[in-house]
């Protein structure tokens, strides 16, 4: 083969090894994300966030609608700080099976799926796990990819943390009104106190806005939540009150 030849050959590899070359940094990507949101998690099982993604889309969507006032509202508090009383509310009102699932309870899902099935409001089988996935690591809105995303979280979140550390995260990053999130921020808002001093009632309350924290407010709450709160201190005191996180 003359060197015409030669050189027209080498051209058209070129391309080709440039386009391999590519596809190989893509196949990279995946493991380089897992690695990073292994060390996220791991990371944060000690190291106290300063903000969420959700408290980052939220500020963002304010801006966006021209809210220039707009405030968030966050303070850390470790869980010795926070009353007993809000953790136990919580877990009666979102997740019962809090202490024994591993990240997802198959039986509030078939539950959730019979009832959706049977048409009327539509119910969801969210995990607290699954919830700090998504308010700490991701964005709002619904998608296979988001959902995908939790899914990934939740598991690295069981695996890489104890109960009480992810309970203590909802405890402090879930919105009880707009803007307002965590324990401390909520309590001095709504009642001017320390998050270590809400009461059995107050907890109820907050935990009974989560659904809708911008729709209800557990300071003036209406019948909806009078109710709701009612019906989480039972369910609190059926599961055995605080010590039932303690269980193994």
């Amino acid at each position: 083969m003359g060197a015409q030849g030669q050189d027209l050959k080498a051209g058209q590899g070129a391309p080709r090894r440039r386009w391999q070359w590519r596809w190989r940094r893509l196949l990279w990507l995946p493991l380089l994300f897992a690695a990073f949101s292994v060390l996220q998690v791991i990371v944060l099982r000690w190291v106290d966030p300063p903000i969420s993604t959700v408290m980052l889309w939220r500020y963002g969507e304010a801006l966006v609608q021209g809210d220039g006032g707009y405030r968030l509202h966050y303070q850390w508090r470790d869980m010795e700080r926070i009353a007993p009383s809000l953790p136990i509310s919580l877990v009666a009102a979102e997740d019962q099976r809090f202490p024994r699932h591993n990240g997802f309870d198959l039986q509030a899902i078939e539950k959730a799926r019979d009832h959706n099935a049977r048409g009327g409001r539509l119910r969801g089988a969210s995990t607290i796990s699954q919830q700090v996935a998504k308010n700490l690591f991701l964005w709002q809105g619904r998608s296979w990819v988001r959902k995908g995303l939790e899914v990934w979280y939740t598991v690295l979140i069981e695996l890489l943390w104890p109960k009480e550390r992810i309970l203590e995260m909802y405890a402090n990053i879930a919105e009880f009104g707009d803007g307002i999130y965590g324990a401390q921020a909520a309590a001095q808002r709504f009642w001017n106190k320390d998050a270590s001093a809400l009461s059995a009632a107050e907890s109820a309350r907050l935990a009974a806005v989560l659904p809708s924290p911008r729709r209800y407010d557990a300071a003036r709450p209406g019948p909806y939540v009078q109710r709701r709160a009612a019906w989480i201190q039972r369910q609190a005191r059926q599961l055995g009150g605080a010590a039932y996180l303690q269980e193994p």
